[in-house]
């Protein structure tokens, strides 16, 4: 059996309901390497962190090419599954999108993370048929690789408040169908909804975590499957640098940097 396929087998059994997969998502090789010594069982990227290391807004404006070059990065880098987020797929067709995830499989990811939102001028999702046709495309194209890929289809429904309970379990049922292996609804943090996606959604189900959101250990009893913290590590990661920029011009000191994870440590961590 390949490498591959042996962290593809692991990451898949990892999305247990009531003992829930923890992604705290990274979005270069250092973050990956230091949550990896955390004790984490995968790493996941976050897209909007990779396109902010790389200079670029998040929202499909990164190309294909950078945003695999560093899924490359990290997969090289650690030695855990890596699930890799392609926002809608870095391409405006299913056949675009099948050429994105054959790159990013190609790259050491053993799953992907696709989204319905719509980030040009029309409705905020995209139509269901043709979100169908883009998953099917991912699958697709791990199929005719012969390599196992974890399809984690992202509903926008709440974040986008184009729909509640009954949109997202309509959607989940239908991207399940197209090819999709579990189903991420962020925006929801009301232990009511969350335990009615988990009860009516036949997949294991992710939810987005941070600040306001239940604790992991509720998370688990409420049924979840996967906990992502997304952009917020390196948002809070971004947030330090600017306190320290502050700092250091306007008091003058550097009371910022005080938590800093020492030279050594770091350094060792790259070895």
């Amino acid at each position: 059996m390949s490498e591959h396929h042996t962290r593809a087998e692991l990451f898949r059994s990892l999305h247990t309901p009531g003992s829930p997969l923890v992604l705290v998502n990274a979005w270069d090789a250092a973050s990956a390497r230091v949550v990896a010594a955390s004790g984490v069982r995968a790493v996941a990227t976050t897209s909007a962190g990779v396109a902010w290391s790389l200079g670029a807004p998040d929202g499909d404006i990164l190309g294909r090419d950078a945003a695999v070059d560093l899924v490359r990065r990290i997969t090289v880098s650690v030695s855990l599954p890596v699930t890799a987020d392609i926002e809608s797929g870095y391409g405006e067709t299913p056949a675009e999108v099948g050429v994105t995830t054959r790159a990013v499989l190609d790259a050491g990811a053993v799953g992907v993370n696709i989204e319905d939102s719509h980030r040009t001028d029309g409705p905020p999702l995209r139509d269901v048929p043709d979100q169908c046709a883009r998953i099917g495309a991912a699958r697709g194209a791990a199929d005719a690789a012969g390599l196992p890929l974890f399809v984690n289809a992202r509903i926008d429904t709440f974040l986008s408040g184009a729909g509640g309970i009954d949109e997202t379990v309509a959607r989940a049922a239908a991207y399940l169908a197209a090819g999709a292996d579990g189903i991420f609804v962020p925006g929801v943090v009301d232990p009511v909804t969350i335990r009615a996606l988990v009860q009516a959604v036949p997949a294991p189900l992710n939810v987005l975590a941070g600040p306001g959101a239940p604790a992991v250990g509720e998370l688990a009893r409420l049924g979840v499957a996967r906990v992502s913290l997304g952009s917020s590590i390196a948002q809070a990661a971004y947030a330090v640098a600017r306190r320290a920029a502050d700092e250091a011009l306007g008091t003058g000191t550097y009371g910022a940097l005080a938590d800093a994870l020492d030279y050594g440590t770091l350094n060792a961590l790259m070895r």
